[in-house]
C-alpha cells in the first residue's frame, strides 16, 4: 500500500475560517504560492496511468473548463478555476466572487426536499473538502448550514409541512446519500445535524456499514443499473469523494477498488469514444448520440480514445481535480485495445414477477425479501415477493405524497382495501406490466472490434414493460449508432430534444434479444394486452416498432428490400425488419429532430410484434474486395431471412405468440432464433445466460468469486473484496439460505 496523503481528522469549522480571515492567516482568492504539493497516487492493485499522462489529461480538461469566465453559481466551474489557479498562480481566480445568492435555486431545491438533492450535496462536499480555503467564508457558512440540515437517509424524520420527494433507493442514489452522509459526518463529527438530531460521528457510524454493504453487493452481484451511461456517473462521483476524502483507509480503498471495477467495465464497452453498450438505464437525452452521454467527457479525460473535444464540465471535474485516485492502466489499455473479441457480464439478481405466488418464497443467493437496500435498489418494489415490504415502507414513510409514488396514486384505494396476499396475487397477475423500473438479473454480450461494436442484454425480461432500459445497440462511433425499440408514447409535440419521451426511452414491451458475435436478433412479442384507458394506460406500448438510424451521421446508407445498411469509415451496420419499413417525416417546427434534416426514424408499422435482425461488419472481413461495403451489402441481400409467425394450436397468430427465425449470416452461417427456443448458430445452441460475472479477452471473474484479476494488455489489476463478503449476507431467517462463505475474510487487500 502506498503512503497516503496526510489528512486532518476533521474539517476546520467555518467559524474558525472566519476568524482566520479576520486575523489575516488566510487569503481568500489567492492560493498559497506555488502549486499544490502532489499527493502520492494510489498504487495498490496494479499500475496506474502514468503521472505525466494523467496530469496532461487533467490539465487539458481544466483548460477547457476554464476557457470562459467562472460561473459563480456553478460548483463545478468554481472548482475548475480554483484548481487551475493552484496549478498556475498566473491564472486569475477570485474566490470572493461566488456568493450565497448565486445558489438560491440549489438552496431552494434542498429546502423543499426535491429529487437529486443528493447530487448537489455531493458537489458541495467536493468543494468543501478540496477548496474551502479558496472561497469566501460567507459562502462556506451557507454550505455548512445546508450540509447540517440535509436529510441523509429515508429513516430520518421529515420536517412538518414538507413532502420529501428525494429518491433514496436506486443503486446510484444509495451510494450518493451514504457517501454524503459519511463525509459530512466526518467534516463535523461533534456538530448536531438539525434534521436528524444526530452528531456527525453518529452519521458516520450509520453510513459506514451500509457503504460496506453497498460495495460488497456490487462486488458480488455487479451493477443492476448495468453499463448505464447516466448512472455510472453518479456512482463514480460518490465513490471518488470517498476515495479522495475518507480518513478511514479501508473505506477509501474499497471505494477506489469499485472505481477500478467501473472503469474496466466502461473501457470494455467503449467504441471510438462512445459508451455504446446495452444500458440498464438510459434516456432519450443520453443515447441518441454518445456526445450527450453523462460520462462522455469523463471517458475522454480518462481514456482519450476519441478525437472529439471535451463537451461539458460535469462529473469529469471530480477526476480532473483528484489528488489521490488515478485510474488503472489496465482499463486505459483495454479502452484503446484493437483486439476483436466478446465481452460478457452477469449482473443483478433474479426475482419472480408472475404467478404462481407461493408462501415464504426463497430469495436467491442467501438474500432476504425484507432487505430494502437490495430489492428497491434494483427496482423490485412491485414484484410480488417484495410487495409486503413495499406497502409497509410506503405507508410508514408516507411515500404516496412524493413525486415518484404520485404516479401510482390511483392504486392507493386498492392497496388500502387489500390484504398482503391479495396484493401479491394482483402484482403477479400484472407482473409483466407494472414492474416498470425492475432491473433484475441480466446477461450482457458485446462483440467489439476497432471498427464497430454490437451489444445486447440477452433474453432480458422479454415482452415486459420497462421504462428506462436500452436492450441492444450497434455502434461505430459517437454519432453513427443504431438500435430498435417498442415506443411507449407518441412523438412528443415539442422541439425540445431532451424530453426523455417514451417514444425513444425504454420499451413499451421489451424484445427477446439474442446475440452471438456480430449478429443479433430481436423478437418483439408483447406479453400483455395494450391498455388505452385507466391507471395502466401509461404502462403500455404503441402499435408498431421502430429503429433509430440517423442516415446523415453515416458516410453511406443503402436500402435493399427490408434491409437498411450503413457505412461509416470501415465499419458497417445492417438492419433488417420482417415488417416493411418506412421513414417517418418530422416537422422541425413542432417536433424534436436535434437539427437532423435527413431521415432517422425507421418505422415498421402494422403491429407491435416484429423481428429485427442486426449484423455488423467491417472492411477487414472482405479482404481483396475493391469495394468491401458493396461486398457486405451483396452478401446480406443475397437471401431473405425466414420468419415463421407462431400461434396457439387451432388459433391465428397474435402479437404475443412470437416468431421463429432462420437467417444465414455471411460471417456466421445459419443462425436460428425462436421465442420459445432460444438461439443457435450452425446447429449449436448458444448459452444466453453464462455463469461468470465477467468474461472477456482480458479477464474471467466468477460469480461469488470476490477476487478480480485483469490482464489489461500487459498491465495487471488485482482487486480483492473478500473483506466485505460477510456484509452481503444477512442473518439467516426461515425464508432464506446462507450465501457461499469465502474460505477466508482477510483485511481488504485490493
Amino acid at each position: 500500500m502506498a503512503a497516503r496523503r496526510p489528512r486532518s481528522a476533521t474539517v476546520v469549522p467555518t467559524v474558525l475560517l472566519l476568524v482566520a480571515t479576520v486575523v489575516g492567516t488566510s487569503s481568500i482568492g489567492a492560493a498559497p504560492a506555488g502549486a499544490i504539493p502532489p499527493a502520492t497516487p494510489l498504487s495498490f492493485g496494479g499500475p496506474r496511468i502514468d503521472a505525466a499522462t494523467w496530469r496532461a489529461r487533467q490539465d487539458a480538461f481544466l483548460a477547457f473548463a476554464t476557457a470562459g469566465p467562472m460561473a459563480n453559481g456553478s460548483i463545478n466551474s468554481i472548482m475548475a478555476h480554483a484548481e487551475r489557479h493552484h496549478r498556475d498562480n498566473a491564472f486569475p481566480f477570485d474566490g470572493n466572487a461566488p456568493q450565497p445568492s448565486d445558489f438560491t435555486g440549489m438552496f431552494q431545491k434542498l429546502a423543499t426536499y426535491q429529487d437529486t438533492g443528493d447530487f448537489d450535496i455531493n458537489a458541495m462536499l467536493q468543494l468543501w473538502y478540496g477548496y474551502r480555503q479558496d472561497v469566501n467564508p460567507t459562502l462556506l457558512a451557507a454550505f455548512e448550514q445546508r450540509l447540517l440540515a440535509f436529510k441523509y437517509w429515508w429513516t430520518e424524520p421529515t420536517p412538518p409541512g414538507i413532502v420529501d420527494s428525494q429518491y433514496y433507493w436506486t443503486e446510484n442514489h444509495q451510494i450518493e446519500f451514504l457517501s454524503n452522509e459519511y463525509l459530512a459526518g466526518q467534516a463535523f463529527p461533534s456538530s448536531v445535524f438539525t434534521n436528524s438530531g444526530m452528531t456527525g460521528a453518529q452519521h458516520m457510524a450509520h453510513a459506514r456499514p451500509l457503504i460496506r454493504k453497498w460495495i460488497g453487493t456490487r462486488a458480488r452481484f455487479g451493477f443492476s443499473e448495468w453499463l448505464s451511461n447516466v448512472y455510472y456517473g453518479e456512482d463514480l462521483e460518490a465513490l471518488v469523494n470517498l476515495a479522495e476524502w475518507s480518513d478511514d483507509p479501508e473505506i477509501a480503498d474499497l471505494a477506489a477498488a469499485v472505481l477500478d471495477v467501473l472503469f474496466v467495465e466502461i473501457a470494455s464497452h467503449l467504441q471510438n469514444g462512445a459508451f455504446g453498450a446495452t444500458h440498464g438505464r438510459s434516456y432519450m437525452k443520453d443515447k441518441m448520440t454518445s456526445r450527450d452521454e453523462d460520462i462522455f467527457t469523463l471517458d475522454k479525460l480518462v481514456f482519450d480514445d476519441t478525437t472529439e473535444p471535451f463537451l461539458r464540465n460535469d462529473v469529469a471535474i471530480a477526476f480532473a481535480t483528484a489528488r489521490r485516485y488515478v485510474p488503472p492502466l489496465a482499463a486505459a489499455n483495454i479502452a484503446t485495445s484493437t483486439q476483436v473479441g466478446v465481452v460478457q457480464q452477469h449482473a443483478s439478481l433474479p426475482i419472480p414477477t408472475v404467478a404462481p405466488v407461493t408462501p415464504n418464497p426463497l430469495p436467491p443467493a442467501g438474500q432476504s425479501y425484507d432487505d430494502l437496500m437490495v430489492w428497491w435498489g434494483l427496482g423490485a418494489q412491485f414484484a410480488w415477493p417484495v410487495v409486503p415490504l413495499s406497502v409497509q415502507t410506503i405507508n410508514q414513510y408516507d411515500l404516496w405524497q412524493t413525486t415518484n409514488f404520485q404516479q401510482a396514486i390511483d392504486l392507493k384505494p386498492i392497496v388500502d382495501a387489500s390484504t398482503a396476499d391479495q396484493l401479491q396475487q394482483l402484482s403477479a397477475s400484472l407482473g409483466r406490466q407494472i414492474n416498470a423500473g425492475l432491473l433484475s438479473e441480466v446477461h450482457t454480450t458485446t462483440w467489439r472490434s476497432p471498427e464497430v461494436m454490437l451489444s445486447t442484454a440477452q433474453d432480458w425480461r422479454p415482452g415486459e414493460y420497462s421504462e428506462q432500459d436500452h436492450v441492444a445497440q450497434a455502434t461505430i462511433d459517437a454519432d453513427a449508432l443504431v438500435f430498435t425499440q417498442s415506443p411507449r408514447e407518441p412523438v412528443p409535440q415539442t422541439t425540445d430534444w431532451h424530453t426523455n419521451s417514451g417514444y425513444w426511452t425504454g420499451n413499451g414491451a421489451n424484445p427477446k434479444s439474442m446475440q452471438h458475435d456480430n449478429v443479433g436478433i430481436s423478437i418483439y412479442a408483447p406479453q400483455f394486452p395494450a391498455a388505452t384507458s385507466g391507471p395502466l394506460a401509461r404502462l403500455s406500448y404503441l402499435d408498431f416498432t421502430h429503429a433509430w438510424f440517423p442516415t446523415e451521421r453515416f458516410d453511406q446508407v443503402v436500402q435493399v428490400g427490408n434491409w437498411t445498411i450503413g457505412r461509416k469509415g470501415n465499419g458497417y451496420i445492417a438492419l433488417w425488419s420482417w415488417r416493411p419499413t418506412q421513414w417517418r417525416v418530422y416537422d422541425p417546427a413542432t417536433e424534436p429532430t436535434d437539427g437532423l434534416t435527413q431521415p432517422f426514424d425507421l418505422l415498421a408499422p402494422g403491429g407491435p410484434d416484429n423481428v429485427w435482425i442486426t449484423e455488423v461488419g467491417r472492411a477487414a472481413d472482405f479482404p481483396g474486395q475493391p469495394d468491401p461495403f458493396a461486398a457486405f451489402v451483396a452478401a446480406l441481400t443475397a437471401q431473405t431471412p425466414d420468419v415463421t409467425p407462431l400461434a396457439q394450436p387451432g388459433q391465428p397468430h397474435t402479437a404475443a405468440d412470437g416468431f421463429d427465425v432462420r437467417y444465414v449470416s455471411p460471417r456466421l452461417g445459419e443462425v436460428r432464433a425462436g421465442w420459445a427456443t432460444g438461439l443457435s448458430v450452425g446447429g449449436a445452441a448458444v448459452d444466453l445466460h453464462p455463469a461468470p460475472h465477467w468474461s472477456s479477452p482480458w479477464t474471467t471473474v466468477g460469480r461469488d468469486q470476490w477476487v478480480y484479476d485483469v490482464d489489461g494488455e500487459g498491465a495487471p489489476l488485482h482487486l480483492d473484496f473478500r473483506a466485505v463478503a460477510a456484509d452481503t449476507v444477512p442473518a439467516p431467517t426461515t425464508t432464506t439460505t446462507a450465501a457461499p462463505t469465502p474460505t477466508a475474510v482477510p483485511a481488504f487487500t485490493g
